[in-house]
């Protein structure tokens, strides 16, 4: 009796075997071999910088989508949006070269605390306590989520920041998307100014809690010549490409006119090996806390 239901059931299984056999050869879909060389291509990093949710899918999308663009690997450049153009045939525009940078200058606003966390150790677990433990709801809250997302080690946490390595920043947006207060935001690497400060308070609610937060004057905005700068919601905002654009010389006057001081001129050094023994030096040109 044994012997017979496992025969049966041998049996049974060596039909559905033979069946699955059959099936996978008839319903196979073939796969374009284009497909093959672009992950051959790419860096391999699965960051999800490109939009897709790694660099297989980013191959199967911009071979079989016309309107997905070759050059959106910013971890390969452009020598891979080269390559990749050349194997499906789309034209390669000139990349932007992006950068990540802190919208937040907590300590040298003299930032104080609301509460001791002791909790779990990520931001987003103390931003959904009480919106976060920080005076300013919109400070970056220092736990490293940031850090954790970047595969590159281009992100890392001191004096309870989190601060960017410009010399090794690829620009490919994962620090900027796990960062639950939106402080993390990527720029053009060659933009002369940027905003330390992403508070959407205004007046005394802000003066209240940060030494050199934005009140939102809009005295940026006026001065601006380019139009680069404008309120968007409760935020200021600059267009980078306005400003880079510009073909006047404005002496960067909205950095000037700047009464709390956080409009800030960008210098980034030139990519130079940093010593093992030191930190990594820091994209944000805001002073020292």
């Amino acid at each position: 009796m044994v012997l017979t239901s496992v025969i049966a059931l041998s049996a049974l299984g060596l039909v559905a075997a033979a069946l699955l056999a059959v099936a996978s050869k008839v319903f196979a879909v073939p796969e374009d071999p284009r497909v093959e060389k672009i992950c051959e291509t790419l860096p391999g990093a699965n960051c999800g910088g490109c939009g897709y949710a790694g660099c297989e899918g980013y191959a199967v999308a911009v071979v079989n989508d016309e309107s997905v663009s070759p050059n959106l690997c910013v971890v390969g450049g452009p020598q891979c949006a080269a390559a990749i153009g050349e194997l499906t045939g789309k034209l390669t525009a000139e990349m932007e070269p992006l950068r990540v940078y802190r919208r937040c200058d907590k300590n040298h606003g003299k930032v104080l605390r609301r509460f001791d966390y002791q909790g779990i150790s990520t931001c987003a677990a103390v931003a959904a306590l009480h919106r976060g433990a920080d005076q300013c709801t919109y400070s970056c809250l220092g736990f490293g989520d940031c850090v954790k997302a970047c595969s590159f080690d281009g992100i890392y946490l001191a004096d309870g920041v989190a601060k960017v390595n410009s010399q090794v920043c690829t620009g490919c947006g994962s620090c900027v998307k796990a960062c639950p207060r939106g402080v993390l935001e990527l720029i053009p690497k060659r933009s002369k100014i940027a905003i330390s400060c992403s508070t959407q308070d205004k007046g005394k609610a802000v003066m209240d809690v940060c030494s050199v937060g934005c009140i939102h004057c809009s005295k940026c905005v006026k001065l601006c010549p380019a139009k680069a700068i404008s309120m968007q919601g409760s935020k200021i905002v600059i267009d980078h490409m306005a400003c880079l654009n510009y073909e006047g010389d404005c002496d960067q006057a909205c950095a000037k006119g700047c009464p709390r001081g956080i409009i800030h001129r960008r210098h980034v050094s030139a990519p130079a090996a940093a010593p093992a023994a030191e930190a990594p030096a820091q994209e944000n040109s805001q002073p020292a806390a």
